[in-house]
């Protein structure tokens, strides 16, 4: 969880009342955050003469952005305590009804699609107002944006530029402008160069740095307002003389970049005149259909039932009780005309961790007070559970195996490129394992597509204890499949190894039949007088060289076991009918001397 450190005696100052640690230590605890540390009793750094203020680090959920600044903290503990109302955040058009304007050009969608904004109407800055401005957006890059990679936000003095704006993507050769805190011009190539040991910037470069464009926002001026998600100009810094400040958000994700502006004017809203109202702005881009104007300020309207929320919490209060609750959690809340068992909700802007009923019950909850709720040993059970059926076969495969004294084995499900194929002699089509795009290490390259290399790297680290050595895995392993969304699928495999003086083909055999006979699988002889009878159970049929017929090949390849890791004549297919179907089910065999010296087995 991200942890906001905040001036103790302005928060307090805010709260309108002083607290003793543990007092402040209770309320955060009511209101479901954490008091991590008082600094006032630590020795504290001199800061230009002056010892730094006493600060609370207060430990924030992840899913609550709205309180990653000491704007969001001091308000809703205000409005958790009852002393402020909730504020009903509104759209304030300028007086000549033109709305700034950005326009959107088709070549974005090949980088950065979304931007969204708004302008701040005679906002007052203090020096904590704007550091707090400064971190608020730090915090939404770090955690929501993911380091910037889907969200990144830009603030600009809008009384230095001039609208309307501008959103396009362009060669870095041709993006030339001055950084922020910096006094030469530099294009983007230069830029990329100039800042890759930048220990702030560095890290946010390889966003776009391998792309042929470049996402820039212009004014009418064609000056360079900030070069999305690396770096503002320099022309149009923020100071604390700003008094209009125009704000524009780029983003690959539709619904984080309409957070991200819903939370910055949730929170710096209140110090413009005209408290928590907010200029929009038109965006402009018909290539998508995605033309509006910004931020949406209505709060979103959904319903919960009063029957689940009493369940949950073990109460029985009414739907007018409920609706007190949420009203200390900066909910709007009614009981609903169409069912005496429903409540009519408006989530604000700021809570969009608000996604189904059970979020407004958990906020009821808090609201009630944890230690309030009666404690009582539940009358029903949560859930009913049973194995999903691939788990209980794996219950049975992996229990026979061990019964028949064979020891199982959990190697890693990453291994090296050659592991999983040279070693084996196999080769790699590019259609099977699912690879690393960028491995830390040689070792971990690609996800295993067969249990093999694992069991025969365990018996390599332990080659010293006595033989014969039997180990066995019953785990997952992974296959490139581009039908489905996420292009990839898991399989769960059994696989078993025998190391000693003699092959062990009879051995392995041994433990493929009992594993089969607890799985009510009979063996086929194929004696005489069965011709033309097909019955349900499993054989096996030597498998040599490039003689594999077309389904065996397919399955053996499934399974990573081609026919060159065995040695030839000595391997067998595993073949199954079940229900008049059959198909072949895994391979066994003596494994060929070339990969046993891969893997120091010889």
């Amino acid at each position: 969880m991200p942890t906001i450190a905040v001036d103790k005696a302005g928060l307090f100052k805010a709260l309108g009342q002083e607290y003793t640690t543990k007092e402040f230590d209770e309320l955060c605890f009511e209101f479901g955050i954490e008091l991590d540390e008082d600094t006032s009793s630590n020795d504290r750094p001199i800061v230009d003469g002056k010892q730094e203020p006493a600060q609370l680090k207060i430990e924030i959920p992840a899913n609550r952005y709205d309180m990653l600044c000491f704007e969001g903290i001091s308000l809703m503990l205000n409005i958790f305590r009852g002393k402020i109302q909730a504020p009903n955040y509104r759209i304030d058009t300028p007086p000549n009804g033109e709305l700034q304007t950005i326009t959107i050009h088709k070549e974005t969608s090949r980088i950065r699609p979304y931007v969204s904004g708004a302008v701040f109407r005679n906002i007052k800055f203090t020096p904590e107002r704007y550091e707090s401005f400064i971190a608020l957006q730090d915090k939404l890059h770090q955690n929501l944006a993911r380091q910037r990679t889907l969200v990144s936000i830009g603030t600009h003095d809008l009384d230095t530029l001039k609208g309307p704006f501008t959103y396009e993507a362009l060669p870095p050769e041709e993006i030339s402008f001055v950084p922020l805190n910096r006094q030469n011009e530099m294009n983007g190539v230069e830029l990329m160069r100039f800042y890759e040991n930048d220990k702030h910037l560095s890290k946010y470069l390889h966003i776009i740095r391998d792309s042929p464009l470049y996402p820039v926002i212009y004014d009418s001026r064609r000056t360079v307002c900030s070069l999305p998600p690396i770096i503002n100009g320099d022309h149009s810094k923020i100071t604390l003389n700003t008094r209009n400040v125009f704000m524009e958000i780029t983003a690959l994700d539709k619904t984080k970049v309409e957070i991200v502006n819903n939370i910055m004017v949730a929170m710096f809203s209140q110090y413009c005149a005209e408290p928590f109202t907010v200029e929009p702005i038109r965006v402009i881009s018909p290539h998508n259909h995605e033309s509006r104007e910004v931020p949406n300020l209505t709060p979103r309207e959904t319903q919960a039932e009063v029957s689940y929320i009493n369940a949950c919490c073990g109460l029985s209060i009414s739907a007018e009780d409920i609706c007190k609750l949420l009203k200390r959690m900066s909910y709007t809340a009614k009981p609903s005309k169409s069912s005496q068992d429903l409540i009519d909700v408006l989530v604000p802007i700021t809570r969009a961790d608000v996604l189904h009923q059970c979020d407004i019950m958990e906020d009821v909850a808090i609201a009630y007070g944890f230690n309030n709720l009666e404690r009582s040993f539940p009358s029903k059970s949560g859930t009913i559970a049973q194995p999903l059926m691939v788990n209980k076969l794996t219950d049975i495969v992996r229990m026979e195996a061990a019964m028949a004294g064979w020891s199982e084995v959990m190697p890693l499900t990453l291994c090296s490129h050659d592991e999983n194929f040279a070693w084996l002699n196999r080769k790699d089509d590019g259609n099977t394992a699912v690879k690393l795009a960028n491995p830390k290490t040689a070792e971990y390259q690609v996800v295993r597509s067969s249990l093999l290399p694992g069991l025969l790297k365990t018996i390599k680290e332990n080659k010293h204890h006595s033989v014969p050595i039997k180990v066995f895995e019953v785990s997952d392993v992974a296959f490139k499949d581009l039908t489905l969304e996420r292009k990839s699928r898991n399989e769960r495999h059994f696989a078993a190894a025998w190391y000693g003086k003699t092959s062990g083909f009879e051995v392995v055999h041994g433990l493929l039949d009992r594993v089969m006979l607890m799985l009510k699988n009979a063996f086929l002889t194929h004696e005489d007088g069965l011709e033309g009878v097909h019955v349900d159970g499993y054989w096996i049929e030597e498998v040599d060289g490039e003689q594999l017929s077309p389904t065996a090949i397919r399955v053996t390849r499934l399974l990573t076991i081609a026919d060159p890791t065995f040695f030839p004549g000595h391997a067998a297919a595993i073949h199954l009918r079940l229900n008049g179907k059959d198909q072949v089910i895994g391979v066994f065999g003596i494994l060929h001397p070339t990969v046993l010296e891969k893997f120091e087995l010889k």
